[in-house]
């Protein structure tokens, strides 16, 4: 138990220097603009002075030179064993480092991505040989300035009730947290969580707590950010804290704790980096519906929702290609909506004069996928755009929600 409380002592040390807010830029969508164009916007129109890769893209890292903006690369968990090789790790660096830093602002090297959740001993078992063999051809090529890090989900703690209760996972204090830190600890760089309340298993209870909101609690907000963090707006039925409200709560709270600079109970008065998760939604993300739903931003970088991320004075910016659909409103049903009440919202809205429900006719553009809420959520989009687009024409009883999302799929378009 000491020495749990000495690895506990050692990673609060490690927090202690960083600063700023940055934002992970994922690219698995077909709808994005260019890099430079998403490099440009950064540096001129929001308040991120960093971004987060989760690989070492040439075409991005091109596109972020000469910006000033402090970019981390990651390597995927699948080469960790290979990077143990130092003659790899140089040869690696050489390829993906060298020709890009210090043009483009390459700050951290991400070793792989939550091993410890992945459960593949291999890739657990060889993260901090791999670590140490980067960090040595880093300094080969003369770059002391890079530092690598690995990025953590909160599975490596136990899970206890509040944050300051938190203790490493057993059994891995010694094996596996006290090399890591050790490295940490003499390279100077920082030892990277990703906290993700909305996975919280108990957050039905603790809801209120994850959104910043009154709780029966008694504690204050205490996160502590580095890799990744943020919220859904939209899911399926499986989720339903996945909306825009909760993720305006959730990130517009973030976000004001770190540039607050108030810190935490055990260290006030600092400002921690954090990566927010994440700057555009991703359509071809695989897993369910609300993994795709995570961005802050539309593809023509317009806000998804306001939560002070625009540098102050500037407005949404003027895309530099035609808008895609996306920029526009669209009504959609409310996640935890009954089938019964879908059914009647397809009913009324198709029963109005002047509605088109054909294409969710059989042998229509949008019949397939065949289900209630894909059906219903066509007719209630029909009707709220014929209607004028008013709140009151996407109520439907309460059941109704509007969205920035774009609901289309391939072949079916929410006009």
């Amino acid at each position: 138990m000491t020495a749990v409380f000495i690895l506990i002592g050692v990673l609060l040390q490690l927090f202690m220097a960083t600063t700023g807010i940055g934002v992970n830029y994922g690219m698995t969508a077909d709808n994005l603009p260019p890099p430079s164009v998403v490099a440009n916007f950064l540096k001129t129109q929001t308040i991120f002075d960093s971004v987060k890769l989760f690989d070492a893209n040439p075409d991005v890292l091109r596109a972020f030179a000469n910006t000033g903006i402090s970019v981390s690369v990651t390597v995927g968990n699948g080469d960790i064993p290979g990077l143990t090789n130092t003659v790899t790790a140089r040869r690696w660096v050489a390829d993906h480092i060298s020709p890009f830093h210090p043009q483009t602002k390459i700050k951290y090297i991400c070793v792989g991505t939550e091993v410890l959740f992945s459960k593949n001993d291999v890739w657990i078992n060889n993260l901090v040989p791999a670590m140490r063999s980067l960090h040595y051809a880093l300094n080969k090529a003369g770059f002391q300035d890079i530092k690598v890090t690995s990025a953590h989900a909160l599975n490596i703690f136990r899970r206890d009730t509040i944050p300051s209760l938190m203790r490493f996972m057993v059994g891995y204090d010694q094996s596996f947290f006290a090399p890591l830190l050790q490295f940490h600890q003499r390279t100077k760089s920082p030892f990277m969580v990703n906290p993700y309340p909305y996975f919280s298993p108990d957050i039905t209870r603790r809801l209120n707590y994850a959104l910043f909101k009154p709780n029966t609690l008694g504690y204050g907000n205490v996160e502590i950010a580095i890799g990744e963090t943020g919220w859904p707006t939209q899911g399926d039925a499986t989720s339903p804290f996945a909306t825009m409200e909760n993720a305006i709560s959730y990130n517009g709270h973030v976000i004001k704790e770190i540039v607050s600079g108030k810190g935490t109970p055990l260290m006030p008065n600092r400002t921690f980096e954090t990566y927010m998760f994440a700057l555009f939604n991703e359509n071809q993300k695989p897993g369910p519906l609300v993994e795709k739903y995570w961005g802050m931003f539309n593809p023509d970088l317009t806000p998804i929702y306001d939560v002070g991320l625009l540098r102050r004075g500037q407005s949404a910016p003027t895309p530099a290609t035609p808008a895609p659909s996306s920029s526009k409103n669209f009504c959609v049903p409310k996640v935890d909506v009954s089938n019964t009440q879908l059914q009647s919202n397809l009913d009324y809205a198709c029963g109005q004069e002047g509605i088109d429900c054909t294409p969710i006719q059989p042998g229509g553009a949008c019949y397939e996928p065949n289900t209630l809420r894909a059906h219903a959520a066509f007719a209630m989009n029909t009707y709220y755009r014929t209607k004028g687009e008013s709140y009151f024409s996407c109520d439907f009883a309460g059941t109704g929600q509007i969205t920035t999302v774009d609901p289309s799929y391939p072949n079916c378009h929410f006009v």
